[in-house]
């Protein structure tokens, strides 16, 4: 659904200025390249974390704890 909801927001700013549609059209990519370092390093550290979760929580889980 959301990628439909883009397309008819493009195609509306299309029509009321042009100019902007085509330069957001341009843009896109180049800022999804400058953003992918900083989803790699969102994702590091989301394994970091969850690494560490299961660390700190080793030894409940070894008792026997059913927890989430």
């Amino acid at each position: 659904m959301r990628p439909l909801f883009v397309l008819v927001a493009w195609f509306l700013l299309l029509i009321l200025c042009w100019p902007v549609a085509v330069l957001a059209l341009v843009l896109w990519p180049l800022m999804w390249l400058i953003s992918l370092p900083f989803r790699i390093v969102g994702i590091t550290f989301e394994a970091f974390f969850a690494f560490l979760r299961a660390i700190l929580l080793l030894p409940a889980r070894l008792l026997g704890h059913r927890g989430v």
